[in-house]
């Protein structure tokens, strides 16, 4: 049936069914799609296949096990041909063979690429790059946050899908936009950002302190004098070098909440026709353009797509499945989109070996997530993502070795049925993350652009996570309570009450951690006015005057009593005020001096931890460990760096522990306590032996 031109409600006898009314939706805690098992499955794009594809993927989706299918991420041209006509005959079909067949429907809004219609109607709608440039039609995500045009007829078509397929019996969860980024730096986000600042400073005089505007005449005396900081404004050599660290941030600030406009704006549209389906969009794990905390509280769960490089350690996307665990106060999230085999963005795209996937999607499951889907189900014939990895390929066969590893991972998924779902991580480490200081170590002119925000957080992430220690990645406003350890490294900006917090955490006993370059700056980058590390200052029990950067060929050695390491990029001065030192500089004017400092702080035993250096890998590996062990925190498999732990506590109680061997051999531990692996039914006795194939995984059920 053609369903040509502007659409009313679905007749009341369709699956698509009417809505009664309700009340207004308000941002709140996690709400997840209910499941009795973990969803498996992921992008499907039959629009672009024949009814005969169609037939012959739902068969093999039976054999894989895949029961839930992401549509319409890519859609909006076709269900929407023109701007006064709108055309669901392929969605519906595509929807009701999903139900059909038993499978559930995670339905995106399809507004992340614009329909070529659209762009040269509205030209309006396209961004404005970097260097000023006004794009024209082409690629996705090229639409302006700020476009009347853009928010009008994307909020209308998330409406018209709401209205049609709210009470659809295969919908589980709506999907907006997809992997919303980048900037625009037209007129209207000029304008649109000068709104955001007189909401945000409130008067000029306000803007002009926090900016630091008296510094090469800037002070602005009407709020149209204000220029998104840009190529042509107050940047050079890229987006990274700006003369005024205050406006570029707050221009990331704004961009932030302009995409996150567009995505509430969308979700708004869907709730005034579905106010009970949970509701998220894809993020892209710790991606620097948009700081995902402001986005957390309008997420009814949240959802990622994770692509780690090539050569990153296990950790890696570790710490991005944890930040994303954390963005909903430590609720499972949805691992939205992995490859199967092999990704096609990158200049070399190798493909993971036997046994990779399983283990990455093992790892997901470990971390929070509940449910683990692929991009992309059937393998497009034609444009830039024809060679991604796909779990049926252009041949359509059943018999390749991805196919058979996604299938027999979908057996073991249908034997774990819910025994995950829902559980929580029981973390007593938390790791600070901030985007703010992310944003503003790395657009400072000094000490060293060679310092990574990421880099160092995931070393120091890395350090516990090797150690046994399950991590809570969390944002510098998370209630501290639960922790017995806060790792803080990096913590460029100190905003709001940090500091009373952090002093909380020793007096109590705990452990606070941070290293150089923290505490540097307010939340408008502007430095403290006291000794680094400002605020921070009295818990550290320190004050660093000077600090030394070198290139990254400048190696220091660093003494650690009997242990000896090395230290790179930037060295503080430190001068001790009643902390102790635990290591020292070996090198240059400076040897001799503190590069590791522990305060005895809060009357408790409560420590404060300082490293004034970048530390190499064994070096950031044997300070967190001294820290972990004081607390008993250091897990019993600390000794096979290979073996990664984590444990997650189901509804009812029931502890989860997770083994996973990332190395090329085999390994034997000795079982953690009494348990049943809910993958092979084995029952294991504490202490005794229990064998870890490479790249094994292995789920307990402790008793």
């Amino acid at each position: 049936m053609s369903h040509h031109g502007s659409q009313g409600p679905p007749d009341p006898g369709s699956p698509h069914g009417p809505h009664g009314p309700h009340g207004p939706h308000r941002p709140c805690g996690a709400r997840s799609p209910r499941s009795a098992k973990i969803p498996y499955g992921g992008d499907y794009n039959p629009e672009q296949w024949p009814q005969e594809v169609w037939d012959e993927d739902h068969r093999l989706f039976g054999r894989a096990g895949i029961d839930t299918l992401t549509v319409g991420v890519f859609s909006w041209s076709l269900t929407q041909p023109a701007e006064d006509t709108y055309d669901f005959t392929v969605l519906d079909r595509i929807l009701d063979r999903a139900a059909a067949e038993g499978r559930q429907v995670c339905l995106a809004t399809g507004t992340a690429a614009l329909p070529p219609w659209l762009a040269r109607k509205h030209p309006e709608v396209n961004r404005t790059d970097f260097e000023g440039r006004r794009h024209r039609y082409g690629q996705r995500h090229d639409f302006c946050p700020s476009s009347a045009a853009y928010r009008r007829l994307s909020t209308a078509m998330a409406g018209r899908l709401a209205e049609r397929y709210a009470r659809h019996p295969a919908l589980i969860a709506w999907h907006i936009n997809n992997e919303y980024g980048g900037a625009c730096y037209c007129d209207r986000c000029a304008d649109a950002f000068r709104a955001w600042l007189r909401d945000r400073h409130g008067t000029l005089d306000a803007l002009n302190d926090a900016w630091w505007t008296t510094f090469w005449s800037h002070r602005y005396t009407d709020w149209d004098q204000i220029e998104p900081p840009s190529a042509l404004t107050e940047h050079w050599r890229g987006p990274d070098h700006t003369a005024f660290q205050g406006i570029t941030l707050d221009y990331r600030r704004f961009m932030t909440d302009a995409l996150l406009g567009c995505f509430t704006a969308e979700k708004e549209a869907v709730r005034a026709h579905d106010p009970d389906t949970p509701v998220t969009t894809n993020l892209m794990g710790a991606y620097r353009p948009l700081d995902y905390h402001r986005w957390a509280p309008h997420l009814d769960f949240a959802s990622w797509d994770n692509y780690p490089p090539p050569d990153a350690p296990p950790t890696r996307p570790a710490l991005a499945h944890d930040l994303v665990r954390g963005l909903k106060d430590g609720a499972p999230f949805w691992l939205m989109e992995q490859t199967p085999s092999t990704t096609a963005c990158r200049d070399v795209n190798p493909l993971r070996r036997p046994g990779e996937l399983r283990l990455a999607t093992f790892q997901a499951i470990a971390h929070g997530a509940d449910a683990a889907l692929y991009f992309q189900m059937r393998a497009s014939r034609g444009a830039c993502e024809k060679y991604h990895g796909a779990v049926i390929g252009h041949a359509g066969r059943d018999d390749t070795r991805v196919f058979r590893e996604v299938a027999q991972l979908g057996r073991e998924l249908e034997s774990l049925g819910d025994a995950t779902l829902g559980a929580r991580t029981p973390a007593r480490t938390a790791l600070l993350f901030d985007w703010d200081s992310w944003w503003a170590l790395e657009i400072s002119d000094g000490p060293s652009r060679l310092v990574r925000y990421l880099d160092v957080v995931h070393s120091y992430y890395r350090a516990a996570r090797e150690a046994g220690a399950d991590v809570d990645v969390v944002p510098v406003t998370a209630d501290l309570t639960p922790y017995d350890v806060v790792l803080a490294p990096v913590l460029h900006l100190l905003k709001g009450d940090l500091a009373e917090r952090l002093e909380a955490v020793t007096r109590r006993g705990g452990t606070v951690l941070a290293t150089f370059l923290t505490a540097r700056s307010d939340v408008h980058d502007r430095a403290f006015l006291t000794d680094v590390p400002g605020p921070l200052a009295p818990l550290f029990g320190i004050r660093v005057d000077e600090w030394d950067a070198r290139p990254e060929d400048v190696v220091q050695p660093v003494e650690m009593g009997e242990f000896t390491t090395t230290a790179r990029l930037v060295f503080e001065l430190v001068r001790l005020r009643g902390a102790e030192p635990v290591a020292t500089y070996g090198a240059d004017f400076y040897a001799g001096t503190p590069a590791v400092t522990r305060h005895h702080h809060g009357g408790h035993g409560g420590e404060a931890w300082y490293v004034a250096t970048a530390l190499d890998q064994s070096g950031v590996d044997h300070v967190v460990r001294r820290v972990l062990a004081r607390h008993d925190l250091l897990g019993p498999h600390a000794g096979h760096p290979a073996v990664e732990t984590a444990t997650r506590v189901a509804p009812d109680g029931t502890v989860l522990r997770f083994l996973l061997n990332h190395g090329p051999a085999p390994v034997r531990l000795a079982a953690p306590a009494n348990g049943t692996d809910l993958l092979t039914g084995k029952r294991t006795e504490r202490g005794e032996p229990l064998a870890l194939d490479p790249l094994g995984v292995v789920v307990l059920r402790l008793q």
